[in-house]
């Protein structure tokens, strides 16, 4: 046994010749210290590759327990490994351990069943570095470190995005930690299996991994019966000197030894559970919103408005604009929801709905009567705040008109409008047809004209009164010529989804793009939709520019020759349909922005259609006593959704600026993308179509269906209505602890079988 005077692993033999000489000399005890709360095992056995590392991370984990108030005993030798000796720990470091079959493993089969039993009993195991290319042919032990060691790239600069900002572990650390390391490759990628607490950025392009855009770099996970921390950290000795790894492993050792509390489950695949609320009758159900006693109003872009009684799940319409077949043939009908800020008290909802007569959009205010199945709106209690008016009618217009509404938590209502033209005659390109009686086919006469209402997100200040005000910080002061004091962002083609952060203020959207499959150098580039948050009035392009800043030719329709490409910084609306001013603001680029193929900036976003949503960003409320909330690990992360990908995922956001020492990478500033990770991956979707947070904590989702909606009030084949719950995937991991044990002691007695033969042999 090597480092002899840190093992502490006294005899009884010896505390009780020690006690009974005190005892004889009538010598009184001294007064008994407070007992520690943990008392942890740092094991540094190799039988490979020795990291001079070792004694730094010993030295380091001693240094850790005086100044926070826990014991520590090392060992090299494996004979520690009993059950009458691990019972007296709370936690196992395998500080840089590395053993292969060939040399000769760690722990013999009575060492490995009293680690398991350990374990098993509850115990907590951290594992650093090399501690997972060890025990390489032990199937329970790849389970409790999560992943093997398969290979790493030479010693190089990157950065790690930390991306639990509230395990004890990582709470602390970087947003962008910028590290010089043996980066390793894994046997098999853990993500979903595991918990991720940080990863490698992979674009920063570190040379040599193999693991994909999720490549995880520390995780932890509550396994069979136990909990297990990792840190891919620890290859250099001086990462042991580091005040930042320090807490990151000092975290780590106080979660596994239960001193302090973590949550473990809530990027592991079977965390959540989908509960279906309604799914009969849906005929086009576009926007929700979830009330504070917890009813889910949701309107059908046919005309009604519903509301599911969670307590009985009764679905009953509370009002019916009756629209025709031939009002919701393209793209009109009720396409917009929003519960006042007030709700609780006032009872009032804002709809965004189609005129029957008139060609235009109204927003109105209703008032809400009854609770429940009983729930009514009364027509009559319309306060109509705003008109928009369209070219219904004209060409296929009206097939962009978004729609979406958000308040923010100043009281501010947000207004999504599309471009309200015709997509179908510009090749996929931009829409800028300027011939006479064309203006149906002109998005300078919309998004690009800031003396209207269209292809914009309008910002208002609704009054009690039905009226409202024009907050400050829009686009344009109010008076100024040829502008309209509504708009907070132009340059939108269609706008499909907004939502709003309550943490910061700030409007995030989706932004549906034209249909180009491939760019063209005369045109413009392939088929672009984006993803933006915005904390400030802008222009964001369209229809000169989209994603970033990428611009369009000018194109004379008449004699179908291309011009120059547009200018993003100093846009020019000459057109003959423009009523607003001619000089525009620049454009603004997006926050993500990707087309069909696959995205160099983006890969996480993968390839296929175009159908950007936004959905919620988290504001965790601990005091919500609803006990399947979304945990704080989603905190400040915005849930974005991809109607024809079908997928959900979060966007993490900078929260504050932080400068490199690297030249490679520019300054991160408060409010870029830091990070892009999936979420819901076992869950199927057919057209993932609005979500939001209710008051409980759960997310609310409108799965739109199959096909393209039917517009004529028919049902919406596999449309839903579902609420979707953290259940931190308690009965999936207890089943699945049982079946890895069984499967991991099948292959114990497979090697062990192996090893018998071979010693007959």
């Amino acid at each position: 046994m090597s480092h002899p005077a840190r093992r502490f692993l006294l005899s009884f033999t010896a505390v009780g010749a020690l006690l009974a000489l005190i005892l004889g000399l009538g010598v009184a005890s001294p007064p008994r210290a407070e007992a520690a709360p943990f008392r942890v095992l740092v094991f540094s056995k190799v039988t490979n590759f020795a990291h001079d590392s070792i004694p730094a991370g010993i030295e380091a984990v001693e240094k850790l327990g005086r100044e926070n108030g826990f014991e520590v005993e090392a060992t090299e030798d494996a004979a520690a490994f009993t059950d009458t000796n691990l019972a007296r720990f709370q936690a196992i470091v395998f500080n840089n351990t590395n053993s292969t079959p060939e040399k000769g493993d760690l722990l013999d089969a009575g060492q490995r069943a009293a680690l398991q039993k350990f374990v098993r009993s509850g115990g907590g195991w951290v594992g650093l570095h090399a501690a997972s290319a060890s025990e390489r042919d032990w199937g329970w032990y790849e389970g409790l470190v999560g992943a093997i060691f398969d290979k790493h790239p030479a010693v190089q600069t990157g950065r790690v995005k930390v991306l639990d900002r509230a395990h004890p572990s990582t709470e602390g650390l970087p947003e962008l930690w910028e590290r010089t390391e043996e980066w390793y490759n894994w046997r098999t990628n853990p993500t979903g299996k595991v918990h991720t607490l940080a990863q490698i950025k992979v674009r920063d392009g570190i040379t040599g991994l193999d693991e994909g855009v999720d490549h995880p770099w520390s995780w932890c996970q509550n396994y069979d019966g136990g909990r297990s921390w990792f840190t891919a950290g620890g290859h250099d000795k001086s990462a042991f000197q580091e005040e930042d790894f320090l807490q990151h492993v000092l975290g780590g050792i106080q979660w596994a030894a239960g001193n302090k509390p973590g949550d473990c489950t809530a990027t592991k695949t079977g965390s959540f559970q989908r509960t279906a609320l309604a799914t009969n009758d849906l005929a086009d159900p576009f926007e929700l919103a979830v009330a504070p006693d917890r009813r889910v109003f949701f309107i059908q872009r046919t005309g009604k408005l519903k509301v599911i009684d969670q307590t009985t799940l009764k679905v009953s319409t509370a009002l019916d604009f009756a629209y025709t077949p031939e009002m919701t043939s393209q793209s009109d009908g009720l396409l917009g929801l929003a519960l006042d800020p007030g709700f609780e008290k006032n009872r009032w909802l804002y709809l965004l709905h189609s005129d029957k007569t008139e060609k235009r959009l109204n927003l109105s205010r209703f008032t809400v009567s009854g609770t429940g199945g009983g729930t009514t709106v009364d027509p009559a209690s319309e306060k109509r705040l705003l008109t928009i008016p369209t070219l219904r009618g004209e060409g296929r217009a009206n097939s962009h008109m978004a729609g979406s509404i958000a308040f923010d938590t100043s009281g501010s209502l947000y207004v999504a409008t599309g471009d309200n033209t015709d997509p179908f005659a510009s090749d996929g390109f931009t829409p800028i047809d300027e011939r006479e009686g064309r203006r149906a086919w002109d998005a300078q006469g919309t998004s690009g004209n800031t003396n209207d209402l269209r292809g914009k997100v309008l910002r208002i200040t609704p009054r009690d009164d039905g009226t409202y005000t024009v907050p400050a910080g829009n686009l344009f002061a109010p008076g100024t010529e040829k502008t309209r004091p509504e708009i907070y962002a132009m340059g939108m083609r269609n706008p499909f989804r907004i939502t709003t952060d309550l943490r910061s203020g700030a409007l995030m959207v989706a932004d549906y793009g034209p249909d180009a499959r491939q760019a063209k150098a005369d045109r413009g580039p392939e088929g672009t939709v984006e993803y933006t948050r915005i904390t400030k009035a802008g222009n964001f392009g369209w229809p000169y520019c989209i994603g970033d800043n990428t611009p369009f030719n000018d194109y004379d329709f008449a004699t179908k020759t291309s011009g120059g490409k547009f200018d993003c910084g100093s846009l020019v609306n000459d057109s003959p349909n423009n009523t607003g001013l001619r000089e525009l603001p620049p454009a603004r680029p997006a926050s993500v922005w990707y087309a069909y193929s696959a995205s160099p900036e983006f890969p996480e976003v993968g390839t296929g259609g175009g159908g950007p949503m936004s959905g919620p960003v988290y504001d965790y409320d601990e005091a919500n006593p609803y006990p399947t909330k979304f945990p704080e690990y989603f905190e400040g992360k915005w849930f974005t959704y991809e109607l024809t990908r079908q997928w959900f995922k979060t966007f993490s956001v900078q929260e504050k600026d932080q400068t490199f020492t690297d030249p490679r990478f520019a300054p991160a500033r408060a409010g870029d993308l830091q990070s892009i990770n999936p979420v819901f991956g076992d869950m199927k979707w057919n057209q993932p179509f609005d979500a939001d947070f209710g008051p409980d904590g759960a997310m609310y989702v409108i799965d739109f269906g199959l096909g393209s909606g039917t517009g004529r009030g028919g049902s919406n084949d596999g449309a839903g209505i579902y609420r979707i719950d953290y259940v931190a995937d308690a009965a999936a991991r207890r089943q699945g602890d049982r079946e890895s044990g069984q499967r991991s002691r099948a292959a114990d007695r497979g090697v062990l079988q192996r090893r018998v033969r071979a010693a007959g042999r």
